[in-house]
């Protein structure tokens, strides 16, 4: 008797219901999404408020928070980005132009695929995502022991606005570091890609490699690549702090919080990048 009734607890819905089910499963997931994104949009406009209001409050206490997180989000990342640009430059670029060279195609192609490939999408994608591997999932756990632990609660009774000592400085150091890192990143790919493609012989000049890169960008490349960096580095930035800070958590609820938190960055910063594409290809 036992037996059957698992049986018949573990059977799979009837194909009848099967349509029901996914949909209500959707409709939750769906739910949810759009909650988060209610929650993370106010705490944006809740972040945009106090750094417009309190800019020139505290700067003594600010401004070292501030060089702090540039530092954590952009001059210690340093040594790992090279070892990407490295990486990157021979994986991607010195093949590129390896097979470019091989078919004729270098004089023509090069530099408009350098571009579209290291400085429009892979550098500042890239850099995003490892800053938000590095850094971002850190900013959830140290505001999630922050809020468990009672420090956010002590501030406010200090009369210190948690917002203003805790984000408003991640949000300025992660918008910098990324900036700064894509920029290192893209210098460091591109001429790391030279460099294997001279160790596989590609009869290929130094001044027609770069004159081709010169030639391929555009004034819009750097208007474009300077918002989209920063407005990764906010994105990272709020949706980590708002995991970590806007929603009272446990200790043991810290880890799922850093999930959800990434997830979603990862999706915001997909989705960004499309819009960017979009505005490439209209301009």
């Amino acid at each position: 008797m036992q037996e059957a009734e698992t049986t018949m607890l573990a059977a799979p819905p009837p194909r009848a219901g099967l349509g029901r089910f996914y949909t209500d499963l959707i409709g939750r997931r769906v739910f949810k999404f759009l909650i988060a994104l209610h929650g993370v949009g106010a705490f944006a406009l809740i972040t945009f408020g106090v750094m417009l209001r309190k800019f020139s409050v505290a700067r003594s206490v600010v401004r070292p928070l501030i060089a702090r997180e540039i530092s954590r989000a952009g001059v210690k990342l340093m040594p790992m980005f090279l070892f990407a640009a490295l990486a990157l430059g021979f994986l991607v670029i010195g093949q590129t132009v390896s097979l470019l060279t091989r078919v004729g195609a270098a004089n023509n192609y090069l530099g408009s695929i350098m571009v579209l490939v290291v400085v429009r999408e892979l550098g500042p994608l890239l850099t995003a995502f490892l800053v938000l591997a590095r850094v971002g999932t850190a900013n959830v756990v140290e505001l999630g022991t922050a809020r468990a632990m009672g420090e956010v609660e002590s501030l406010e009774a200090l009369g210190i606005d948690p917002v203003h000592y805790f984000v408003v400085p991640r949000v300025i150091g992660m918008a910098v570091g990324i900036f700064a890192l894509t920029i290192y990143l893209i210098l460091g790919t591109l001429g790391s890609g030279y460099l294997w493609a001279f160790v596989q012989d590609v009869p290929i000049q130094p001044g027609d490699y770069f004159n081709q890169l010169a030639g391929a960008l555009t004034y819009m490349d750097f208007i474009l690549l300077a918002l989209k960096t920063v407005a990764f580095g906010f994105i990272i930035a709020i949706v980590t702090c708002y995991h970590g800070l806007a929603q009272p958590l446990q200790l043991d609820q810290i880890s799922r919080a850093t999930v959800r938190a990434v997830g979603q960055s990862v999706i915001a910063c997909v989705a960004l990048d499309a819009l960017f594409i979009i505005a490439y290809l209209t301009i």
